[in-house]
């Protein structure tokens, strides 16, 4: 059964039970208190005909002993009967006999059990009847049975009328609430059957473009949409960031596999020359000099250096990007930048270069402390001042720093042969080089992807500012922790 129907249901049989407990309720208080009426009528004619027929039984000296008045304003609708149990005899009113109908009595010994109300059905007309028993108001004897009953057939035809006018309109209101219902819950639910068909969408098209269109108030099922829609949302962002993520790695494996390619390739065909140059089996041997023989021996063993240190390099700078993929993270203390850049600064101008080497005052950064790690801070300002080098061919190349409010920038800049501004996007992508830069220089361009993890793993940021022709400046700013005076 749908959630549709069982609602309906649900509805239907709630309202059912509120119609019958309520109808039962009005009925019940309806023929309580028409009843009620009833009975004090009867109660107040009763009280006066068995008075009257009280004084007759003292006062009498016939036969005719037990006979009794009737009241001058008795109804019509009142009826009376009387049965003498001294004299056998049973008395009725005028009108009672005018009907040819006698009411049921009880006998001597079950008169007083069977005192107080009872309705009666006499030839199809209904009475209600109050009966009592009259004793002799000496020896406390039961001489008699009393009993009046007023004719009930419009109260019994308006309780009829009231009890049918209680059922047929509850089974309307049922009805009609029912179909309501239905109507209702078809309605409110339809925007779930939207639901339902967006993700069939999804699970058979693979489309996470899909979104639910909802116009309706923001309710339970208008927040399910939104939280439908939101989280659908979210799914094709991770789905897009996955498919960017498959490809940077397949264009990973692709770039790390020609860079790999070139020094096996030259280590390969060094190893083969030198293999054929000291072959024990004379035709393989080149005819060559000794001298001339050594000199190439020694090219192709460097050669051979050369290329296993590049080869080194690259597997070193992927171990430490495949340690940033996987999460993984360094440990961090307060470390005195002071002393950090200046050991920097100092290594940096026994690198290979062709520009000068100009370093700041670093004495701002006298008390200045950033939570970090000291060998990956200095790894990090190593690659971007040996990329500087790399691209100054002549000129120079500046190291300094700078506070701003909480944060303290590293600076370098240089005034090589700079990049063109909408390569910056790319330039911390790994294996990207610019364009005018490939072949003329050395690298393989995962340098700035390992600088760009240190710097987030910092919770710092860089910024650049280059322009092709005149040079490239990085700015690499770091939140300062506490400022620590040196004593």
């Amino acid at each position: 059964m749908s959630i549709r129907l069982r609602l309906t249901a649900w509805y239907t049989a709630i309202l059912a039970v509120t119609l019958i407990v309520f109808g039962s309720a009005v009925y019940g208080v309806v023929h309580y208190n028409t009843y009620n009426s009833v009975r004090e009528r009867l109660v107040q004619q009763y009280n006066k005909i068995a008075r009257t027929s009280v004084v007759l039984n003292s006062n009498a000296r016939t036969g005719d002993y037990f006979s009794f008045q009737t009241p001058a304003d008795l109804t019509s609708q009142t009826y009376v009967q009387m049965i003498d149990y001294i004299n056998n005899k049973l008395t009725i009113s005028r009108n009672l006999g005018d009907l040819n109908i006698n009411f049921p009595y009880p006998d001597y010994d079950h008169a007083v059990k069977q005192q107080g109300f009872k309705p009666v059905s006499i030839q199809g007309n209904p009475f209600y009847l109050y009966q009592g028993v009259i004793t002799e108001s000496n020896t406390g004897q039961i001489i008699a049975t009393l009993q009046v009953a007023i004719y009930t057939g419009h109260e019994v035809e308006l309780l009829t009328l009231l009890r049918n006018i209680l059922v047929i309109s509850a089974t309307i209101m049922i009805i009609v609430a029912s179909s309501l219902g239905l109507f209702l819950a078809r309605k409110s639910m339809s925007p779930i059957g939207n639901v339902i068909e967006a993700a069939s969408q999804i699970q058979n098209g693979q489309d996470l473009s899909v979104r639910i269109d909802y116009d309706g108030p923001q309710d339970e099922v208008g927040q399910l949409i939104d939280t439908v829609n939101s989280m659908l949302a979210r799914m094709e962002g991770f789905y897009k960031n996955l498919e960017e993520s498959y490809a940077t790695q397949r264009r990973f494996v692709s770039d790390a596999s020609h860079e790999l390619r070139t020094p096996l390739t030259t280590i390969r065909g060094n190893v083969d020359l030198l293999e054929k140059m000291w072959s024990d089996e004379e035709g393989d041997r080149p005819k060559l000099d000794e001298a001339t023989l050594k000199q190439m021996t020694r090219e192709a063993i460097s050669d051979i250096a050369d290329e296993s240190k590049r080869m080194s390099r690259l597997v070193g700078d992927m171990l430490s990007l495949a340690r940033a993929d996987t999460g993984r993270t360094f440990d961090k203390q307060p470390i005195p930048l002071e002393i950090l850049v200046e050991e920097v600064a100092r290594r940096a101008q026994f690198l290979p270069r062709q520009a000068d080497w100009i370093t700041g005052d670093f004495s701002i950064l006298n008390g200045v402390y950033v939570n970090g790690n000291k060998d990956y801070m200095q790894q990090m300002l190593f690659i971007f001042i040996e990329n500087a080098f790399k691209y100054t061919p002549e000129g120079q190349v500046t190291f300094d720093a700078l506070l701003y409010e909480d944060q303290v920038g590293i600076r370098i800049a240089d005034t090589g042969i700079g990049m063109d501004k909408d390569e910056v996007p790319y330039i911390f992508d790994r294996f990207y080089r610019a364009d005018q830069s490939r072949g003329m220089t050395e690298g393989i361009g995962l340098g700035l992807s390992i600088a760009k993890w240190i710097i987030d793993e910092l919770n710092g940021s860089v910024e650049v500012v280059t322009r092709q022709g005149e040079g490239t400046t990085f700015i690499i700013w770091l939140p300062v922790v506490f400022p620590v005076p040196l004593e």
